[in-house]
């Protein structure tokens, strides 16, 4: 079912309304659709490089406002339907002892999964359930989603096709141990 709506999601880049389908999905992706936005911007950009800023644009702010979808999702409805989409996704049991643990590290978790492969759906909800505050959740969500949105359009900008294959393959991974160099520097000068 996974790889069929990844096909139909990537079928769409031709579309004539393209950028609105890319703010749908990059909206619904922030709160409770399986396939990243990366998926439809990459076609996108290919296709169209002098557009690479403005589809990073797009997938930016309705990333963000699909997140505040999430955070309310998590605030106001997370018994009805937040509790049964971490369920889903094998999250929900590890909800109470990560309360105070997340809400202690602030910016840092909306930070991480919003740049890493960690679904982001479950940040936003989470977000909101354990009541971060607002403001530090929209910051780092727009903070993070910059990097991982633009990121990906300047490369497809500068380098075009050939680099396709290392985006789709190792951008996560790289963005992964780019989190982790940074905690990792934080720590030592924190404790050295």
């Amino acid at each position: 079912m996974i790889m069929r709506l990844y096909h139909w999601t990537l079928a769409l880049a031709d579309h004539p309304r393209a950028l609105w389908v890319l703010a749908l999905i990059s909206f619904m992706e922030a709160s409770v659709f399986p396939i990243p936005p990366d998926v439809l911007m990459i076609p996108m950009i290919l296709a169209r490089p002098s557009r690479a800023w403005l589809i990073a644009s797009v997938a930016l702010a309705a990333s963000v406002l699909g997140g505040l979808l999430g955070y309310a999702i998590g605030a106001f409805f997370y018994d009805e339907i937040g509790r049964p989409i971490l369920e889903t996704m094998g999250k929900a049991d590890a909800m109470a002892s990560f309360n105070e643990q997340f809400n202690a590290a602030g910016f840092w978790p909306v930070l991480i999964a919003g740049l890493t492969p960690f679904p982001f759906k479950v940040i936003t909800i989470m977000s909101g359930w354990t009541g971060l505050p607002l403001a530090t959740f929209v910051v780092s969500a727009v903070v993070a989603r910059s990097l991982r949105f633009f990121i990906v359009a300047a490369l497809l900008w500068k380098f075009g096709t050939p680099i396709r294959n290392f985006i789709e393959r190792w951008l996560g991974l790289l963005f992964t141990l780019f989190v982790l160099l940074l905690l990792g520097g934080f720590y030592l000068v924190k404790y050295l």
